[in-house]
């Protein structure tokens, strides 16, 4: 989700519409609104897949869509992204699939005809979790990344196996526009992790042009590596690389955030025993990032299981432009006096006020009971949130609080649809319009497995 700097009236969400349990959906479908939120247009001509208007003239004939992203230029000029794919005849994944870039004018009323960023044939390749970042700075450069899974030849990969996002390689493509989307550059590999490596949740925030930065580009991703004798070793870690011109070249060697323990914190069911139907599919091994625009701090937040339960929310924060970061905490306020299986929080989001108050918004299962797993999995949205009275004030945990919840009633994650797990996506948008955050998210809501919500959060005493 992405408010209009230039009319903060205009916001335009984005979502996956009628998804696969194998990869994909039917659609990119978006909406917008003019009033602040209070209503809103949907519209299912985005051109990402022939159900919402794809066709080989315009180039979005593909059969299925995923990984949404929106975001506005200063301008005013709206950006969408999507993974776009075929499906047969091997599946998700395993037919032609492309990186797409659509344009509007009008706020989300119409979207241009998609440009093709990288298209891929190769049934061993499959582009996958793309972001795109308008510069704040510049309504001109607009800045496109995703990580490229490549198999070895003759070793054809399960959907699941490229969902999973364990490949034989996975380096970081980009492409940019520098003329407001008029064209964009040949996509290109920006950061190579090496044979039996790859990245997966690459997203680029852009910094302030101040007295104290550059406009200086940061790519936040996590690095996933199996090979044991590269630095910082065998396993998951949270990394950033940096641009500081405008992404026309890259630093070569990635900078460790810190570790990222997402193996044991894969979200469970609490209450179900059966292994092929207790996962919940949540972005684990997706970090998310946000920046003050005025300061320039970067904030980085992501699921880890190091603090207890199977997985709560962290933060690391980095006041130099991503060159050195903070010891990481948990800022979730999830009771702690309730079952380890119900403290799991998951998908978190994070953006910045203009007075530089921090919101996180996450998900976890506090409401829930130890039912069966034949009753509702009471699930809900909560946002908390710091404020940085000094530079290193939300470093301490102790200075996370003012919980507000967002869901108005629990839902029943069991009722979401079941993608090798209970689904309602990997990650979720929230943007401010300054004074209050914008919070936006998919929850089964009566019959209907998936809805789009929106809510607007103002400060708590």
């Amino acid at each position: 989700m992405s408010l209009n700097q230039a009319d903060e009236l205009n916001l335009i969400g984005a979502w996956q519409q009628d998804r696969w349990n194998n990869g994909g959906s039917e659609g990119i479908v978006t909406a917008s609104s003019f009033d602040g939120g209070l209503t809103w247009t949907t519209n299912a001509n985005t051109k990402s897949s022939i159900c919402t208007g794809g066709t080989a003239a315009n180039g979005g004939n593909y059969e299925r869509a995923s990984d949404p992203w929106v975001d506005f230029s200063p301008d005013g000029t709206a950006y969408l992204m999507t993974l776009s794919v075929d499906s047969n005849p091997g599946g998700f994944g395993t037919s032609p699939n492309a990186m797409l870039v659509m344009r509007s004018t009008d706020g989300g009323a119409t979207w241009s005809g998609p440009i093709t960023l990288k298209r891929d044939e190769n049934p061993n390749v499959l582009n996958d979790k793309n972001t795109l970042t308008a510069d704040p700075n510049d309504s001109d450069f607009v800045y496109a990344v995703w990580d490229r899974l490549v198999s070895p030849p003759g070793e054809t990969p399960t959907p699941e196996a490229f969902e999973n996002a364990i490949a034989f390689r996975g380096p970081v493509w980009f492409s940019r526009t520098t003329n407001g989307g008029a064209s964009w550059e040949t996509a290109r590999l920006i950061y190579q992790p090496g044979t039996l490596n790859q990245t997966i949740g690459n997203q680029i925030v852009v910094l302030p042009d101040n007295a104290q930065f550059d406009g200086e580009l940061v790519d936040v991703f996590d690095l996933i590596l199996n090979v044991a004798n590269r630095p910082p070793g065998r396993g998951f870690s949270i990394a950033v690389i940096r641009s500081t011109d405008n992404g026309a070249t890259w630093s070569k060697n990635a900078i460790t955030v810190d570790r990222h323990n997402t193996f044991q914190g894969l979200v469970v069911d609490p209450d179900d025993p059966n292994v092929a139907t207790r996962v919940v599919r949540t972005g684990d091994i997706i970090p998310q990032v946000t920046v003050d625009p005025n300061s320039g701090a970067i904030y980085v937040v992501f699921q880890d299981s190091r603090f207890g339960p199977r997985s709560s929310i962290a933060f690391t924060q980095s006041l130099d432009g991503g060159l050195t970061w903070s010891p990481t905490i948990k800022i979730n306020q999830t009771p702690t006096n309730i079952s380890l299986g119900n403290q799991q929080a998951f998908n978190p989001v994070a953006s910045v006020l203009d007075d530089g108050t921090i919101g996180v918004r996450y998900s976890d299962f506090r409401a829930n009971q130890a039912f069966p797993a034949i009753e509702p999995l009471a699930t809900d949205e909560f946002l908390a949130h710091c404020h940085p009275t000094t530079p290193s004030a939300c470093t301490n945990a102790a200075n996370w609080g003012a919980e507000v919840r967002t869901t108005d009633a629990s839902y029943n994650m069991r009722q979401a649809p079941f993608a090798r797990g209970w689904f309602v996506g990997d990650y979720v948008g929230m943007d401010t319009d300054g004074e209050d955050w914008l919070p936006f998210w998919s929850q089964p809501f009566g019959t209907d497995p998936g809805n789009a919500f929106v809510r607007r959060v103002g400060l708590v005493p």
